[in-house]
């Protein structure tokens, strides 16, 4: 059993990860650290975790954790997911794990001076919906994909919300402009070589808060709108000569709707339809995650698919100062 420590009592750790660690079959929650004491116990009762600490480098000192999850703001991603590393603990953050590119050469150095695993919390790239949608692209199921297209869209003007809080990172690139990216070259296992962009920006927060991108991956396009501060919705399409794959609710599936890939032919004559009635996507990562990090052969976001990631999303905030592609 993997030990995790909680670096801190952020929500998405509290109602989704936390959970997920609790239910898996590989690793167990032990402690729960945060500047405020009281909120760490208290979270760490919650769950049943034996341990609270009332600072970060309490937990990181402790021997009664192996690895950690990092549910940060953003802007602190790289500093502490350093700081576990040397403190010999697997390390996995919630994404972006960076504010750009470049800084993803500082965790590549301390996880192999440490010899850890430091991965990307991109829960989509365990989820059977996504793993059966690269099965259908690689088996020609839709013959050449010339485009793909999605959407990812919610609504949240709260001030005191991290991601519009420019300082902590925020922004809608960085919270889900990172999804049709990861997504599409998760399944499709391309890269792409350039982009072109339009980004508008809130004038109170001044986070971006709108952006439509679209991407050369040499073979095929991906089109893709994303915004936080639109009526919700999500979607990804991929579209070839042959028929088309769907996938209904791509991103969150517990709130937009089922978790659903739909491929329909070529005429619509015939349509195949794939449910996923218990993907419990977050569980798979932080099983995949746990059996990676004590040794076993696991498939997982890797640091150097961060960076691949991170420059596309850096590519978009050039491209939109500009008009034309940009190089990523």
């Amino acid at each position: 059993m993997l030990r995790f420590g909680i670096l801190s009592t952020a929500k998405i750790g509290r109602e989704l990860v936390v959970p997920a660690i609790q239910d898996a079959e590989n690793c167990v929650v032990t402690a729960v650290a945060s500047r405020d004491h009281a909120k760490a116990r208290a979270m760490a009762d919650r769950f049943s975790a034996p341990h609270a600490f009332g600072s970060y480098e309490e937990m990181l000192a402790s021997d009664t954790i192996d690895a950690v999850y990092i549910p940060l703001p953003t802007s602190q991603h790289v500093e502490w997911s350093i700081k576990a590393a040397d403190a010999g603990k697997h390390v996995l953050c919630e994404k972006p794990i960076a504010l750009n590119a470049g800084e993803i050469a500082a965790l590549i150095k301390a996880r192999d001076r440490n010899k850890v695993l430091i991965s990307e919390a991109y829960m989509v790239t365990y989820s059977p919906v996504w793993r059966k949608v690269r099965a259908l692209l690689a088996e020609g199921a839709i013959g050449r994909l010339r485009h793909v297209q999605g959407a990812f869209t919610y609504f949240n003007r709260d001030p005191g919300n991290m991601r519009n809080v420019p300082e902590l990172g925020g922004g809608g690139l960085p919270d889900i402009g990172v999804y049709p990216t990861i997504t599409t070259r998760f399944a499709t296992g391309k890269e792409p070589v350039r982009v072109q962009a339009s980004t508008d920006r809130d004038p109170d927060f001044g986070t971006d808060i709108y952006s439509s991108v679209r991407a050369d991956f040499g073979d095929f396009e991906l089109s893709f709108y994303i915004s936080t501060q639109l009526a919700q919705r999500q979607f990804m399409v991929f579209h070839g000569d042959k028929g088309f794959i769907e996938v209904k609710s791509p991103f969150n599936a517990d709130r937009y709707g089922v978790e659903e890939v739909e491929l329909t032919s070529q005429n619509h004559g015939e349509s195949q339809i794939f449910r996923f009635q218990d993907a419990r996507q977050y569980r798979r990562e932080v099983e995949a995650f746990s059996r990676a990090a004590c040794g076993e052969k696991e498939e997982v976001v890797t640091l150097e698919s961060s960076v691949n990631n991170q420059k596309v999303i850096d590519a978009i905030y050039r491209a939109s100062e500009k008009d034309g592609w940009e190089a990523v």
